[in-house]
């Protein structure tokens, strides 16, 4: 591995496999060294649905219809246990894709336009003494590095970056349970009454089985507990439990504390970038477009970070203030059934939900104005 790279990609699930695409797709040519610490396929725990959204990225990035195999659900169901509750079918479907497949088709779509594959677990990027390149672990050259590193990046760490701590860190399990007739057809999401954001939800993959979860937002002093994941999920969706399994927890470092994307030649994306919809949990669709946006910086004219912070501020900027304010206020009593009766009332606003949700949506005076309405 001692070839001159122009990026090396540290991480190879959709955040970095989408960014060594996108560099390929500006540069053909360009020397992509996407690097993972394990073999593929391989599991994720995720909810493992993928929005309309991340699609249009994986599209554009030359890889139409990856998933069209796996049926589209266009329903979704979203409420409380004893209500209110709001359903209805999505502007554009979305799909349940297991990750262990997801991901292995997004990687071997970025080695076949030409990225080179490396099986190794990357513990430190530093600068040449010129300051003309990047060393991974001391000795292997890039001009660039993307971290996709995930939720507990050592690369953002080593950088001087801190991970995100209580309030800004959600904790999730999922597993993987046979799916109630009642939901065969549907995504459902069911909020908690209390500890706001707070859900579990229930994603059917379309072999008889649903991605059956539970998450919310760790806070200070309140370890979560994997029993106590799981007795929440019960509440919430009786039965999932007995007949679950492929228990697995993971972090979710959510946007509303993300770093800065520095200047220079270390660009992050995805969950090392904290790009995790506060709300939902939703991460899939940022770290496609994250990764697309660092690929073509990474090849691009100009200093690579400074180019990268840009596109995604062009791209995300104001949704993300908007889902960090969504999520705050969800934390008041009464806000979240108010915006759940809303949208029951009214589809302007189940739609804008969505796509706050799962896309780049904002939230108009419309929505905010029938939710101050809903408050009881």
């Amino acid at each position: 591995m001692s070839t001159w790279w122009d990026v090396v990609v540290v991480g190879a699930g959709p955040a970095g496999s989408a960014a060594a695409l996108s560099a390929l797709r500006v540069r053909p040519g360009a020397r992509v060294l996407l690097l993972d610490r394990a073999d593929f396929p391989r599991d994720k725990a995720c909810g493992d649905g993928i929005a309309p959204h991340a699609l249009d990225v994986l599209a554009d990035l030359g890889l139409p219809g990856l998933v069209d195999d796996h049926r589209p659900v266009s329903r979704l169901h979203l409420g409380f246990p004893a209500g209110p509750s709001a359903a209805g079918d999505m502007r554009r479907p979305a799909r349940v894709v297991p990750r262990a497949v997801l991901d292995a088709r997004i990687r071997a779509g970025a080695l076949a336009a030409g990225a080179v594959p490396g099986r190794r677990t990357v513990r430190s990027v530093r600068p040449c003494p010129d300051g003309s390149h990047l060393l991974v672990d001391g000795e292997v050259p890039a001009r660039v590095v993307v971290a996709a590193d995930g939720a507990g990046s050592v690369l953002r760490r080593g950088a001087g970056m801190r991970g995100n701590g209580p309030g800004h860190l959600a904790v999730a399990l999922r597993g993987y349970a046979p799916v109630r007739d009642d939901l065969a057809n549907e995504q459902r999401i069911v909020f908690a009454e209390r500890d706001q954001p707070a859900y579990a939800w229930s994603f059917p993959v379309g072999d008889g089985r649903a991605n059956v979860g539970y998450g919310e937002v760790l806070r200070e002093g309140r370890p979560l507990s994997r029993a106590h994941l799981l007795r929440r999920l019960e509440e919430l969706l009786p039965g999932t439990t007995q007949s679950g399994q492929s228990w697995r927890g993971h972090h979710l470092p959510l946007s509303s504390r993300r770093p800065r994307q520095p200047d220079g030649r270390l660009l992050l994306v995805g969950d090392a970038m904290s790009l995790i919809n506060p709300l939902t949990g939703e991460g899939i669709y940022y770290a496609l477009l994250s990764g697309a946006c660092a690929g073509a910086a990474a090849v691009g004219p100009g200093d690579p970070g400074r180019t990268a912070r840009r596109m995604l501020r062009a791209r995300l900027g104001t949704h993300l203030l908007h889902t960090r304010s969504v999520a705050a206020l969800a934390e008041v009593p009464r806000v979240l059934p108010a915006g759940v009766r809303a949208a029951a009332s009214d589809r302007v606003v189940f739609d804008e939900l969505v796509e706050l949700g799962l896309g780049r949506g904002l939230l108009s005076w419309r929505s905010l104005t029938r939710t101050a309405q809903q408050v009881r």
